[in-house]
């Protein structure tokens, strides 16, 4: 299974050819795709007319969306957040720390064009899904 990212999740409905939306096209009903609850929202509500809203809402769904944050993987992101800060890194974006995180303690491989992640997989031992075709 592969969690998809915001960041390629938005260039495929948008039509850009990337490696990663073809990777994306490439597994799609093939494999197993998913995203978290927070990506959904961040695609989501990037749709301005309800007939696409609808129709991207109906695909992702049909996929499995995980809840990406409780308790204890609050705790982790935090952990996560602060080691990277101690080797000079400091992510920008909570929501990054959050998705990175949750594929980490879940050995998932992230598929992204997010430049973001970068420190994780470096650092954290982030799977990255190009890497693993």
């Amino acid at each position: 299974m592969t969690l998809v990212d915001s960041s390629v999740w938005i260039d495929y409905f948008n039509g850009r050819t990337t490696p990663e939306t073809e990777h994306l096209d490439k597994l799609l009903g093939v494999e197993p795709v998913a995203l978290g609850d927070l990506i959904l929202t961040e695609v989501l509500q990037g749709f301005r007319p309800d007939k696409d809203y609808e129709t991207a809402k109906q695909l992702l769904t049909s996929l499995s969306v995980f809840d990406l944050l409780g308790a204890d993987m609050a705790i982790r992101c935090a952990e996560n957040f602060r080691a990277l800060r101690r080797k000079g890194v400091t992510i920008r974006k909570t929501i990054d720390v959050i998705i990175a995180t949750y594929c980490i303690e879940n050995s998932l491989p992230l598929l992204h064009c997010d430049k973001d992640f970068e420190p994780f997989h470096k650092h954290l031992l982030l799977r990255n899904a190009l890497a693993n075709r």
